[in-house]
């Protein structure tokens, strides 16, 4: 996201940490967020697949929702929410009228409430969106937000709170720490197992040292969560998903509870319901697409790709696109017509030249989450 010289940008709890630990910032949704420490980013990103990183990622908006809200909330995603039994958590995505995406978030149902984990850059809108539909909605402003992924992060963070251990993914739970409550879940952005915790501020400082103090957790910044993401198939909003593009056009068709599916015993309901279900149905007019472009050259976000070498229109475009470290090779996920045959080789367009990118199953690295 881009900023202007003048704007302020919001410092997280932890910049004096960071900084400490020689953290390069950039802006990012309006806050000032570390990018890569001193080894950078793709050392960042091969020790968070072998190891553990632990990720900042305190913009993301936290918000608690009254315990009976679920069914209000399920008139406004197309996800089986009342479906979701306690101590489980699902993820979701506002929709419009047009069968868009206006985010997508993570729904964790706990024993007293409803916990939500929002989009930085969307954070305002979301909570506009809520608080128009249904009472109580409640943004939480005095905890931070940290990630901990990779193989061993269960092994680090039951060194401080054994009881996690027993989580399997998607599980959520709430356990003490020097006298404060941390929220957990068994999940993340890397795919890769991991947690996200939500720390109270006073806490956090101290919490994100103690995981640091062990030698298979490090720091790890914006630039390799976002090579880690795209390598594990998962879409950025704004990206692979926005007003204009569909669940089903961005693969995100299997979020849709079958309960909320044509036959289910809450068909629809939500906003958008008949063009989503439809194209569920019948086939949506794009399609998401994983693709290895040949060569070093990566293909980034916006490069627009065409099925022949010379000529013709575009058939669609990259949504992201970059090294990935692990594949040792670039990759890239782009947003094609559905007409295009699945094995046709396609073209991006790089400063002025086309270069061949092969169609490829996602993710590119297979998950490790803890089932």
């Amino acid at each position: 996201m881009a900023e202007t010289a003048d704007e302020t940008l919001i410092e997280l709890p932890l910049q004096g940490l960071h900084a400490a630990r020689g953290a390069k910032f950039v802006p990012f949704a309006g806050y000032s967020m570390p990018v890569h420490y001193a080894e950078g980013v793709m050392a960042e990103h091969l020790w968070t697949r072998q190891h553990a990183g632990l990720f900042d990622v305190s913009h993301m908006g936290q918000v608690l929702l009254p315990k009976d809200a679920l069914a209000g909330l399920e008139a406004l995603i197309p996800a089986d929410l009342l479906g979701l039994p306690e101590g489980r958590q699902r993820y979701g995505m506002f929709t419009n009228a047009a069968g868009g995406v206006l985010d997508d978030l993570m729904v964790a149902h706990r024993p007293g409430d409803v916990f939500l984990v929002v989009n930085a850059a969307r954070k305002a809108h979301d909570l506009a969106h809520l608080r128009a539909h249904l009472p109580g909605v409640e943004e939480v402003g005095d905890r931070a937000l940290l990630a901990l992924q990779g193989p061993e992060a269960e092994a680090a963070l039951a060194g401080l709170l054994p009881g996690v251990a027993a989580m399997r993914f998607m599980d959520v739970a709430v356990m003490g720490w020097q006298g404060g409550e941390l929220w957990l879940s068994r999940s993340g952005y890397t795919g890769e197992d991991g947690f996200e915790i939500s720390v109270p501020v006073a806490l956090a400082e101290g919490f994100a040292q103690a995981l640091l103090a062990d030698d298979r957790v490090r720091p790890i910044g914006l630039g390799a969560r976002d090579s880690l993401r795209l390598e594990a198939g998962l879409p950025l909003y704004g990206q692979e998903m926005d007003a204009g593009i569909s669940p089903i056009e961005a693969g995100q068709g299997w979020a849709i509870g079958k309960a909320r599916r044509a036959g289910g015993a809450r068909a629809g309901g939500f906003p958008g319901a008949d063009v989503i279900l439809d194209q569920l149905a019948s086939g949506a007019p794009r399609r998401r697409v994983g693709l290895r472009p040949e060569g070093r050259a990566p293909m980034r976000m916006g490069v627009p790709l065409f099925v022949a070498a010379e000529g013709g229109e575009p058939i669609g475009r990259i949504t992201s696109g970059g090294f990935g470290p692990s594949v040792g090779a670039p990759v890239a996920i782009g947003l094609i017509d559905a007409s295009v045959p699945a094995d046709a080789t396609l073209y991006g367009e790089v400063r002025g030249k086309r270069l061949p990118a092969a169609q490829v199953p996602l993710p590119f690295v297979s998950p490790g989450y803890k089932r």
